[in-house]
Formats: structure tokens, C-alpha cells, sequence
């Protein structure tokens, strides 16, 4: 669906099973509609007038009015015609007396005009192609909404990034008001026959240890929708953590956008990594979102419940899904530091505790291991911890003591070491993925 409003342009890419209409993918541009195209008319015959008679229209504030729509008339005509004659009479004077606005104006100069404002409307066409998975030869039909859809250009650069001819089987004018009804129907429980399935459209997730955003629901994900994970804590005898929700695409919490905070308290003491915490997000038909955590070792639970989350504007979609995009590496650096850091401070936890389990002369190797970890940690590069941190897991599983062994050691004592310039934790607690390895969230 090629919608271009007055004010503004989206592009939606639906699947349609029977009476299941389900969003697969939406982009746009909330700066970019029909206005935009009129504004470049209104700019050339300011221009050309100019040119004639030396006079400025644009400092003409009624006079500019009576441009403008006359400028939404000749687009309006273009699509029909190759050439349209644009007549303002006594739009000015000067000391002869009255002047008048006379200027031809055809389709290709029309083209040449707006060639920018098109090719606009073609990147989030592919965002939504790229986001939905799909490609453009898998479109079986193009369904243009928008008065200003009509226009020839863009119709042309829809059938070049489609290969589809636009279908015209219904008025664009009425499109949005007959969606609108239909909704309104469904809701209303007057239509039984009919499902919407709507998409999130930005990435939900929560903080995690080195100030990493762990997304649990993705962008584009079809809601109503429900989706759990498994945490644990970072720090022995955590007894409550902070559940910070966050939407937005990039790898770092923060630079998403903050939705809420809450606390789970009353967590059984135990050492890091044994608790499990379970957060569940869930997003409703309406778009709220409830976020709740729940110790599965005591049954203590708490809530968020957030209706803000789809209160977005399109530019705001767009603009967060564009950072992304263009600090993706930058992100994928500090993410794989804080990554990196997180497991060389796991692992050096584990070896003073295996120190203790393992005969004095087998600690000398371990020690200088654990002292290279500890220099990589320093240095902040993350490739250097990787190193230094295969090497040290390596030594520990030779060592043959088992990761129970580890936890029930010392159980009233945090072991012995510094594990950097700075053994302040940034997190509460720590992502269980499925194959049991453990990330520390915040």
C-alpha cells in the first residue's frame, strides 16, 4: 500500500489471507505528501515571475495563496494532460499598472520539477520490502492511496521498484475513509468477518549489564503478541533488581528511548547466576504493552503496564530506525565491549573460585592467566578480552571443577580479586539465553 497524503507518505506491505489482513512491514516519511509537490509548482512560477517583471511573489502573502492553489490545480491536471496553461490575473502591479501570472506549464517540466520528491518516496518502499523479508517480485498487487498518487512519476517509479502496474480499482481519495469504517466496524463488533493484524513498529527490550538493550520483541513482530525470557542476577545475594523497558533499534540502552522503570524485590539470596528470572512482554490488539518479571525460585512478581509505547509519529519511527542504520557500527563496537567485558568479569569471578578448589601447584598457571585477563579487561579492546578470555575458559574446564562446584564454594563470601580499573557492576542481573549462557542485564 504507496500511500501519499497531503502531508505525509507511508508504505505498508500486508498479507492478506481471506479475512486475515496482517501488516507485515510499514516506513514512510512524515515530511513528505502532495504539499511538497504543489510547493515546487508554486516555486517555479514565483520564479518565472521574477524573471518577467522583477517582482518577488513570495513577499506577497495573498498573492502567494492564490499561487498555491493554483498550483495544486496544475498538478491535479498534469495527471491527466501533457500541458497545462496557469492564469492568475492582476496578481501584482507595478508602475504600468496591473500585472498578471501567465505560464505554461507541461508534464516533463513538472517531472524535472519534483524528480527529488519521487525518488524520496522509493527508499522507504524498500525498507518495507527489506523489513517484511520479502522481495519486490513476491508483490502480487500495488494498491496506491493518496490524491496525489496519481501522478504519472510516481506511478512509473512504483512500477519500476514493483514491476507491477498500480492497481486501480478503487478511488485513492476514499481509501483511508473506507479502512476507516471498516475498523471502526471491527471494533464496534458490526464486522465479525474481518481481522487486522498490526505490527509492532519499533523494537521493545529491556537494559542489560554494561548498558546493553537487550530486544526481546523485534520491530515489524504482528501483535497481539506475547514473548518471555530468562534472567539471573550479576551480583551475589542480589536480592531485587531493576527492570528498565526501552524501545528503539540500537544496540546500547542508552540511546533507545525510555519507556518505564520498576523493581522486583524479595529475589532469593543466592550467589550470581543461580536465581532465574522470567520477563515477559506483552502487546495487546490496542498496542499496550505490560511488562512483568517474576523470581520462578519464590513466585514474587511485579508489573508495568505502558499505553505510550505506539504513540509515535512516523518521523519518530523513521528517525530511530535511520540511527540505527547509521551508527550500526559504532553500536556493534561498544555492544561487543560491554559484551566482552561482562564474560572476562564472569570468568574472573569463576577463577578465584576454582583457585581455591585445585592443588597450590596448579594455581601458578591460572594466576598468570587470570592476570592476562585482568590486563585485556584494562586495555577496553574487546578482541583482546575474547582472547584472553578463551584462554582462561579453557584452563578452567581442564581444571575439571564443575560450575555446581563453583557456586557452592565460599557460599557467604565474594571471592578474592580486582577484576579491573572499575569492579562496579552495571547491572542487576543477567540474560539465560537458550543454550544456557548467561549476559548481564541492568
Amino acid at each position: 500500500v504507496y500511500d501519499l497524503g497531503g502531508g505525509t507518505f507511508d508504505v505498508s506491505i500486508l498479507d492478506i489471507n481471506h479475512d486475515v489482513i496482517e501488516v507485515l512491514a510499514t516506513a514512510g516519511n512524515n515530511h513528505l505528501g502532495g504539499d511538497d509537490f504543489d510547493q515546487c509548482i508554486a516555486d517555479y512560477l514565483v520564479k518565472e515571475f521574477k524573471s518577467a517583471h522583477r517582482i518577488d511573489l513570495s513577499k506577497d502573502a495573498k498573492a502567494m495563496q492564490r499561487v498555491r492553489e493554483a498550483s495544486e490545480k496544475a498538478k491535479i491536471e498534469l495527471s491527466s494532460v501533457s500541458s497545462t496553461v496557469i492564469t492568475l490575473p492582476y496578481i501584482s502591479a507595478d508602475k504600468s499598472g496591473p500585472l498578471h501570472l501567465e505560464v505554461t506549464l507541461n508534464r516533463a517540466t513538472f517531472d524535472k520539477l519534483t524528480r527529488h520528491l519521487v525518488e524520496q518516496t522509493i527508499t522507504p518502499v524498500r525498507q518495507a520490502l527489506a523489513d517484511s523479508g520479502l522481495s519486490a517480485d513476491q508483490i502480487n498487487k500495488v494498491l496506491m492511496v493518496g490524491g496525489s498518487s496519481r501522478i504519472p512519476a510516481i506511478q512509473d517509479a512504483v512500477k519500476r521498484i514493483t514491476g507491477k502496474d498500480p492497481f486501480k480499482g478503487i478511488n485513492p481519495d476514499e481509501c483511508v475513509a473506507m479502512g476507516a469504517a471498516l475498523q471502526g466496524g471491527v471494533l464496534g463488533g458490526e464486522v465479525t468477518d474481518l481481522l487486522l493484524l498490526d505490527v509492532t513498529p519499533l523494537s521493545l527490550g529491556i537494559e542489560t549489564v554494561g548498558g546493553v538493550c537487550t530486544h526481546i520483541i523485534e520491530r515489524n513482530t504482528t501483535i497481539p503478541i506475547t514473548k518471555s525470557q530468562i534472567f539471573t542476577t550479576a551480583r551475589n545475594f542480589q536480592s531485587s533488581v531493576e527492570i528498565h523497558v526501552l524501545q528503539g533499534e540500537r544496540q546500547m540502552a542508552r540511546d533507545n528511548k525510555t519507556l518505564g522503570k520498576f523493581q522486583l524485590t524479595g529475589i532469593r539470596r543466592a550467589m550470581r547466576g543461580i536465581p532465574q528470572i522470567e520477563v515477559t512482554f506483552t502487546i495487546d490488539a490496542n498496542g499496550i504493552v505490560n511488562v512483568s518479571a517474576k523470581d520462578l525460585g519464590t513466585g514474587r512478581q511485579q508489573e508495568i503496564t505502558i499505553t505510550a509505547s505506539s504513540n509515535l509519529s512516523q518521523e519518530e519511527i523513521n528517525r530511530a530506525i535511520f540511527e540505527a542504520q547509521q551508527y550500526a557500527a559504532a553500536d556493534a563496537r561498544d555492544k561487543a565491549e560491554a559484551t566482552a567485558r561482562d564474560r572476562a568479569e564472569q570468568l574472573l569471578y569463576q577463577a578465584e573460585v576454582v583457585k581455591k578448589k585445585i592443588p597450590k601447584e596448579d594455581r601458578s598457571k591460572l594466576d598468570e592467566l587470570i592476570k592476562q585477563t585482568k590486563k585485556a579487561l584494562k586495555s577496553k579492546d574487546s578482541s583482546q578480552m575474547a582472547d584472553a578470555c578463551d584462554t582462561l575458559e579453557s584452563a578452567l574446564a581442564a581444571t575439571g571443577v564443575s560450575m555446581d562446584e563453583q557456586y557452592t564454594s565460599t557460599p557467604n563470601t565474594e571471592p578474592d580479586g580486582d577484576y579491573g580499573e572499575d569492579t562496579t557492576y552495571d547491572a542487576d542481573f543477567s540474560v539465560v539465553d537458550e543454550e544456557n549462557q548467561q549476559d548481564n542485564l541492568n
